[in-house]
């Protein structure tokens, strides 16, 4: 089973606010983006992925009017 850092970015909504919510997280997997299904639960997910050379991911998902981006990256 592959490892892989996971840096997940929320876009923040409130008003005159820049910032984004960052959270860093190690995982077991070995079909990254089916771990991201279990994770975001919703009807309405829509999933862009970007998949690199290297196996590294970038996957943005727009679920409830949210843009979240997740960068899966294999240690």
């Amino acid at each position: 089973m592959a490892e892989y850092e996971v840096v997940r970015e929320v876009q923040n909504l409130c008003g005159n606010n820049q910032m984004r919510d960052v959270f860093f997280e190690e995982i077991e997997t070995d079909d990254p983006v089916g771990w991201l299904r279990d994770f975001v639960k919703g009807k309405d997910v829509e999933l862009t992925v970007d998949e690199k050379e290297s196996g590294d991911l970038t996957v943005f998902v727009e679920s409830g009017g949210v843009t979240q981006k997740f960068l899966f990256t294999k240690t």
